[in-house]
């Protein structure tokens, strides 16, 4: 209902959907480019293409749904013109397992976590997109190949060969 109310001019309407995606749709462009003021760009970005297509909008999917392809997008489009993987800060730490954690243990943590972010940073944009939105964001393939434009057996192939390399990567630390 406020979709469409959007897309017939109510920027109120349209401001009530900002609010309620915009944190996941910040966190998603945040996963992929590893850099806030980038990922702020593109959500930013986003949000102002959203608003000029939304008398186009189908609805054949949920406005949510909608806007994670146009992040998506939007992201890869800024992967694919930087010259060198961007390394990925933004992978969440492990929370510790108890407030008395040793020190060796968390440096061997943060170790660890830095190793994966290179890992993810070595990712083709494609293989990293497919790997944060089932991995991070939980989507299922079909939702991935819907955002993606391509089809399931496209995604699980890249989500094959992102686990595979990502394991290789991270081998030294189990």
């Amino acid at each position: 209902m406020l979709a469409v109310r959007a897309g017939e001019g109510d920027e109120d309407a349209f401001a009530v959907l900002v609010r309620r995606h915009s944190s996941r749709l910040l966190a998603l462009a945040l996963h992929l480019l590893g850099n806030r003021a980038d990922a702020e760009d593109a959500v930013q970005e986003a949000l102002l293409s959203a608003w000029r297509q939304l008398p186009e909008f189908r609805h054949r999917a949920s406005f949510g749904t909608w806007m994670y392809r146009i992040v998506t997008n939007r992201c890869l489009n800024t992967l694919r013109r930087r010259p060198h993987p961007a390394p990925l800060d933004s992978v969440p730490e492990p929370v510790a397992a108890d407030a008395g954690s040793s020190p060796p243990r968390v440096a061997e943590t943060d170790a660890a976590t830095a190793a994966l972010a290179r890992a993810l940073s070595e990712l083709s944009p494609e293989l990293r997109t497919c790997w944060v939105l089932r991995e991070l964001h939980g989507l299922h393939y079909e939702e991935i190949a819907h955002l993606l434009g391509t089809s399931e057996k496209t995604v699980r192939g890249r989500l094959f060969r992102a686990r595979r390399t990502l394991t290789e990567a991270m081998r030294p630390w189990r």
